[in-house]
C-alpha cells in the first residue's frame, strides 16, 4: 500500500526525522491560508502515488499568499501526467503547502529489502533529487548501501559511516545519524517494503531535512497497523484492483491484450512469461488463490472482462485445494451469466483433473482446452490477434 508525501512526513516526523512545516490542503483557500501561517513565500506540491511532479508541473514556487493561491488553482484539479502515471495521468485533489529552505546540497536516503542477503538495506547517495534507478545505471559507485538487522536497528557506526561517505560537513553527521537511525526504526517498526527521502537536503545552515518522502507498506502486515491502513487513497488505486482486493483477489492490471486466471503467484508469474515467450502480452496479474471458489472465479472473470483491452483469456490452474471440477463448475457459470465473448484458453492438472475437463466438454460453450502451459499459450496469443 502507499500513501502520500505529506502522510508519510507526518511519520517520519514522529520517528524523529526532520521534516519541512507544512500542511495538506484540498482547496485552493486551505492553500492560501497555509502559505499565510508560513509567512508568505511557500511551495506547493501536487499529492498523487507517483513520482515525477515537477517535471509534469505538478510542484511550484510561490512568493506570496496570492501567488499561491494562483499556483494552487493551477495545479488542485489538474490531470497530472507524468513516467509513473502513464499517458492517462491523475487527478490532483490534494496539495501539500510547505515552507522553502536554503538547499547546499540535494542526497538520496532510502531503505529497500535486498533479497540477496535476506536483510532491509540503508542506501544513500550523494546524487539526491535524481531517480536512483538511473544513479544506478550510469553512476553506480555513489550508491552507498549498509544491510542492517530490523530487529536491532541501523546501527549508529553504520549511519556515521555512510553520512562521512557522503561527505557531510562535521556539524551535520549528527543530525544525519539520527535522520537515518529514525527512517530505519519506522522501515521496521511499521513493516514497510519502501522507506525513501528524496531529496534529504543539507541546508546553507548544516540542517539535514527530508524534503520528500516516500513510503510504501507490506499489504499482508496492515492487519497490526489500523491506523496505516486507514491512510489508503482509494482514488489513486485502479477501480478494477480496488474492487478485486474487495473479493479476496490478487489483481494488477497491466497494458496487453491476454487476460490470465491462474491459483498461486508462482504461477502467475510463469504463465505471463510465456505468453510473452509466445508472442503475446499479458492483460493482467490476477491470482485466484489456493482455496477459491465459484463465486470468487465469476468475480474473477467479471473484473478481468472489464478491461476492455483483453482480447483473450487464458486460464491456467493446477488443481490442488482447488480442485478442477470446482473451476469448472466456476468457468462455465462466469462464462453463461456474464455472456462472455472473447476465447477462453483453460489449461488444468491435478485434483479431479478429468471431471473438470468433462464439465467443460458438456457445457456446451466454446472453450479451447489446451495440454500443457506451450500449448495453452500459443492457443491464447493466436486467438487474441
Amino acid at each position: 500500500m502507499k500513501i502520500h508525501e505529506y502522510q508519510a512526513k507526518e511519520i517520519l516526523g514522529r520517528y524523529g526525522v526532520p521534516v519541512p512545516r507544512g500542511r495538506m490542503a484540498r482547496t485552493v483557500d486551505e492553500a492560501e491560508e497555509v502559505a499565510k501561517e508560513l509567512g508568505g513565500r511557500v511551495v506547493v506540491k501536487a499529492q498523487i502515488h507517483a513520482g515525477g511532479r515537477g517535471k509534469g508541473g505538478g510542484v511550484k514556487l510561490a512568493d506570496n499568499r496570492d501567488a499561491a493561491r494562483e499556483v494552487a488553482q493551477q495545479i488542485l484539479g489538474m490531470t497530472l501526467v507524468t513516467h509513473q502515471t502513464g499517458p492517462e495521468g491523475r487527478l490532483v485533489q490534494r496539495l501539500l503547502v510547505e515552507e522553502t529552505l536554503p538547499i547546499a546540497r540535494e542526497l538520496y536516503c532510502g531503505i529497500v529489502l535486498d533479497r540477496a542477503v535476506g536483510k532491509p538495506v540503508m542506501m544513500v547517495s550523494a546524487a539526491g533529487g535524481m531517480d536512483i534507478e538511473e544513479v544506478a545505471a550510469k553512476t553506480p559507485e555513489l550508491i552507498l548501501k549498509e544491510p542492517f538487522d530490523p530487529a536491532a536497528g541501523l546501527m549508529g557506526w553504520q549511519a556515521r559511516k555512510l553520512a562521512f561517505g557522503l561527505g557531510l560537513p562535521t556539524p551535520a553527521v549528527g543530525p544525519a545519524v539520527k535522520a537515518m537511525t529514525a527512517l530505519a526504526k519506522a522501515y521496521a517498526d511499521l513493516d514497510c517494503n519502501l522507506a525513501e527521502i528524496n531529496p534529504l537536503i543539507l541546508t546553507e545552515d548544516d540542517k539535514i531535512i527530508a524534503l520528500d518522502a516516500k513510503i510504501g507498506f507490506d499489504d499482508n502486515a496492515l492487519f497490526r497497523h489500523k491506523d496505516i491502513a486507514e491512510l489508503r487513497d482509494l482514488n489513486e488505486e485502479d477501480p478494477l484492483e480496488v474492487e478485486a482486493s474487495q473479493f479476496g483477489l490478487n489483481y494488477i492490471k497491466l497494458d496487453g491484450s491476454v487476460a490470465c486466471m491462474v491459483n498461486g503467484a508462482g504461477l502467475a508469474m510463469a504463465t505471463m512469461d510465456i505468453i510473452k515467450y509466445a508472442g503475446g502480452s499479458p492483460a493482467n496479474f490476477l491470482d485466484v488463490g489456493g482455496g477459491a471458489n465459484k463465486d470468487q472465479v465469476r468475480n474473477a472473470f467479471h473484473i478481468l472482462l472489464a478491461d476492455p483491452h483483453v482480447k483473450a483469456i487464458l486460464i491456467n490452474i493446477f488443481g490442488g485445494i482447488l480442485r478442477c471440477d470446482t473451476l469448472a463448475a466456476g468457468v462455465v457459470e462466469a462464462a453463461r451469466v456474464l455472456d462472455v465473448k472473447v476465447p477462453i484458453v483453460v489449461r488444468m492438472e491435478g485434483t479431479n483433473v478429468e471431471l473438470g475437463r468433462k464439465i467443460l466438454a458438456e457445457s456446451g460453450l466454446n472453450f479451447t482446452v489446451a495440454a500443457d502451459m506451450k500449448d495453452a499459450a500459443e492457443k491464447v496469443v493466436a486467438l487474441a490477434r
